[in-house]
């Protein structure tokens, strides 16, 4: 099967890669390739549904650029396509006078990066938001919701309506790249292309060792499941849209907070914890490759140095149903621990590099004909259109 570009993963951003390649190069022969049976099983269709505005993206960053040139693309096509949205509004809040400098910052970048918002007293949150208690905080009232998935679903026909190919339930599980083309095999077929695009998401670090030959990738991928509380419905009233803590600036996390989702109900976190499987969706879930190649990767034991007791907590919060209320309830007091339920849970891949650095942006690699996207997490999907963009862009023939 010869192919101009063939595309590894079928997440949001692998989806409008492929739309994108083919809106600008009709000609090509694309063809995505998904280990699973479906699209947007795993970081797409496990986010909290959040259109991000891009207001805490470091100015200049390839997160802030793409995530205002996204969104704007993002929302015209889910208008075109009729896929709902439901404008909201956010509020990043200061609990205590330590968090005021870290407001200031945010609040700095985010003017700097064009987001239009507000600093609030607590007369004025009140009126925003009635449930919450802080001292200070910050209003955007142009953030949104939506299902990722449901917009996955909608590239995927649109791709394949533009003449593109998705194959399901084909892993990749060997490359050999010649000069002129790149064999990949799956257990089922064997598929020759010109171009590579790696959106492997949890394994993109994986597929770029494998397609460049090298027995050590540049960026290690380490996976980060994030657990997740909901209100329950009698509660749900307490929040009216989205509520989050100021992040610590030392992890690309933004804390436990409080989103009303697409679909009425109300989930409280994510949490941050290193899980033991790159699929790890449950406490319970274990892989021996994925821990082997943790406990292998001197970053993981650097990162660990530094942030041990960041890590301990969040695995104690992971355990414990009343730590993770304790941070709830600086955000809302009045949440009590019968008011939540258990979610359902995601895992972010995080590169980490190999001086144990959290790597806060996007990372795309390009070598020969290749194109590699390394590190996307959040805004990865709001930012899905303007990324896709970029790398067709970069695909010349």
């Amino acid at each position: 099967m010869n192919r101009d570009v063939t595309i590894i993963g079928a997440g949001i951003v692998g989806l409008a890669t492929g739309y994108q390649l083919l809106r600008s190069h009709p000609h090509l022969k694309v063809t995505i390739l998904e280990k699973e049976e479906e699209v947007a099983r795993h970081q797409t269709g496990n986010n909290s549904g959040v259109i991000h505005s891009g207001v805490y993206y470091k100015p200049g960053s390839l997160k802030a650029k793409n995530c205002t040139a996204g969104k704007s693309e993002l929302l015209e096509f889910c208008q075109k396509f009729n896929i709902a949205t439901q404008k909201l509004g956010k509020v990043i809040v200061a609990t205590e006078k330590s968090q005021i400098a870290k407001l200031d910052e945010i609040e700095n970048r985010g003017r700097a990066n064009g987001v239009a918002m507000e600093r609030v007293g607590p007369s004025r949150l009140k009126e925003i938001e009635p449930h919450v208690v802080a001292i200070d905080a910050l209003w955007i009232p142009d953030c949104s919701i939506i299902s990722y998935k449901e917009v996955a679903k909608q590239l995927s026909a649109e791709f394949q309506r533009l003449g593109g190919e998705v194959c399901l339930n084909e892993a990749v599980i060997a490359i050999d790249a010649q000069s002129d083309s790149i064999r990949i095999n799956t257990p089922k077929n064997e598929y020759t292309t010109k171009q590579l695009i790696n959106c492997a998401g949890l394994f993109s670090d994986r597929i770029a060792r494998e397609a460049m030959g090298k027995k050590q990738a540049p960026q290690k991928i380490l996976p980060f499941r994030g657990e997740y509380y909901e209100l329950t419905k009698e509660k749900n009233h307490l929040v009216k849209g989205l509520i989050y803590p100021v992040p610590d600036p030392r992890f690309p996390f933004l804390g436990v907070h409080l989103t009303r989702m697409i679909n009425g109900k109300v989930e409280a976190g994510p949490n941050a914890i290193l899980a033991l499987a790159r699929e790890g969706y449950r406490k319970v879930d274990f892989s021996l490759k994925d821990c082997m190649d943790v406990i292998s990767y001197p970053g993981f034991w650097k990162m660990a140095s530094k942030y041990w007791r960041a890590g301990f907590y969040e695995m104690a919060r992971s355990f414990s149903k009343r730590l993770f209320l304790r941070d709830l309830q600086k955000l809302i007091p009045e949440i009590q621990e019968k008011d939540l339920s258990p979610g359902g849970a995601g895992i972010r891949a995080q590169v980490v590099t190999r001086d144990g650095k959290l790597v806060d942006d996007f990372s795309i690699l390009e070598e020969k004909n290749m194109v590699h996207v390394l590190n996307a997490p959040s805004p990865a999907a709001t930012a899905s259109f303007a990324i896709g963009r970029q790398i067709a862009e970069r695909v010349i023939f």
